[in-house]
């Protein structure tokens, strides 16, 4: 087996590894629409829908089933915080999406350093790291968010601090390049789907307006 046989097969291999690490950090890609909403959306509206006196609000059970647990923890979540809003906020985590994950692929976290906790930033920043030393690099485009939705809310009443997981399912195409360029993972023309469930985390009612993400899984 000739020398440059074995190198290819062995540059192959690390790149299945990384891509597999890569998926344990943003999540599963198993087959990849506007442009990003700003993170600023995530924050609360002074204008936002409040509860409705005489009947459910819809700005929660259009999101969430009435009567359950996560449906509570929103209701209670506005209580403290009245200009909080579920359907702005999905907005604005849809275009935090988009924005870290690009972010990501580009190994670009500086800008995305605000909103990412302190447990969230080193796994990205591991995986970057692995990622720059194998040579690796990685082009990824954003065909469409085809599902944002509340997975799962849970509100302390205490402290007040609120976590809110949502689920994405994103269509896009990635590309692996080595040093070379050449391409050893992915096809630009091959669009995946990614499945990720993204908790976001922030104390309502306190002076930061901003949500972090705190944990990523599928």
């Amino acid at each position: 087996m000739g020398s440059s046989l074995i190198q290819l097969l062995v540059l192959a291999g690390v790149a299945v590894f990384l891509i597999l690490k890569l998926r344990s950090v943003l999540g599963t890609r198993d087959g990849f629409e506007k442009p990003p909403i700003p993170l600023d959306d995530l924050r609360p509206r002074s204008s936002g829908p409040v509860l409705v006196e005489n009947g459910p609000d819809r700005d929660i059970i259009d999101h969430v089933t009435e009567g359950s647990k996560e449906a509570e923890n929103l209701a209670a979540m506005k209580g403290v915080e009245a200009g909080f809003s579920v359907g702005t906020f999905l907005q604005g985590a849809r275009g935090a999406y988009e924005m870290i994950v690009t972010a990501f692929d580009k190994g670009e976290l500086a800008s995305i350093k605000p909103f990412l906790n302190a447990d969230v930033l080193d796994s990205f920043s591991e995986a970057v790291a692995a990622r720059e030393a194998q040579g690796l690099t990685i082009q990824s485009t954003f065909v469409g968010i085809r599902e944002v939705a509340i997975d799962q809310v849970e509100f302390d009443r205490t402290t007040k601090w609120a976590e809110v997981s949502v689920r994405f399912v994103a269509e896009l195409t990635t590309v692996v390049r080595d040093k070379a360029g050449v391409v050893v993972e992915g096809s630009s023309s091959e669009i995946k789907r990614q499945r990720d469930v993204w908790t976001f985390a922030r104390t309502m009612g306190s002076s930061d307006p901003n949500w972090q993400l705190v944990a990523t899984g599928d």
